[in-house]
């Protein structure tokens, strides 16, 4: 007999990217992107989060909100791998998946008790879409989430910076000052299709409500406009 498990979302995420294109590939790239997790207002009871503000870093598991398909495919196309090679949907953390579920690893800076919103958590490294329905919040536990050891099959070699980012200064004084390290953390990463590699091509995604418009020639990213949106 098929089981059905229902759930609730209990909390949002508020970041800066307002579509998927552009955010880290994984959660933890990116230290400097700054976000908060918002509670439905069905759960904005402190107790709920009594003791989190000991742990440095939580676990969010999360809903794939904008990869939602009526169908699976036991394979995919996994972006590390240039979008060229087939691996099994279970041996990748694509979103295109029997159940859209994510699993990040985000660091805790704070919690903050609201008057309006309740308790409210703020936290660095997310990667994912504001927005973004939260159905579970758990500690992070070092002895128990940890392994040094593990072996990350054709993920092993960290998705670090890859690209040398230049910002021309006028453009970068319409960024907010607190937001500039984020916004070159993230452009780092390339955030282009891993297929893709056209120096005369602009690229642009949202973030923190500007649109950031951007060409890739060789190994250098370079910031092309900034729109205010």
């Amino acid at each position: 007999m098929e089981q059905v498990f229902p759930m609730q979302v209990v909390a949002r995420i508020r970041s800066d990217f307002s579509s998927k294109f552009g955010v880290p590939r994984q959660s933890g790239l990116v230290d400097a992107l700054e976000a908060s997790v918002v509670f439905e207002p069905e759960f904005r009871n402190p107790d709920a989060v009594r003791g989190l503000e000991s742990f440095s870093h939580i676990w969010l598991i999360w809903a794939f909100h904008q990869a939602v398909r009526d169908t699976w495919s036991p394979t995919v196309r996994p972006p590390r791998l240039g979008g060229n090679a087939r691996m099994g949907v279970f041996a990748t953390r694509s979103p295109f998946r029997p159940n859209p579920i994510g699993l990040s690893s985000v660091r805790l800076d704070r919690v903050e008790l609201t008057a309006d919103l309740g308790p409210v958590l703020h936290v660095r490294g997310a990667d994912l879409v504001d927005g973004t329905p939260i159905f579970d919040i758990k500690p992070y536990i070092p002895y128990g989430d940890s392994h040094p050891e593990a072996v990350g099959g054709f993920a092993s070699a960290p998705a670090g910076e890859t690209l040398t980012v230049v910002i021309p200064p006028a453009l970068l004084e319409q960024v907010p000052e607190h937001r500039r390290e984020a916004l070159r953390g993230v452009l780092a990463q390339d955030p282009r299709p891993h297929y893709q590699n056209d120096p005369d091509r602009i690229y642009g995604f949202t973030f923190a409500g500007m649109e950031v418009r951007f060409s890739v020639a060789g190994e250098v990213l370079t910031v092309r406009e900034i729109i205010p949106q």
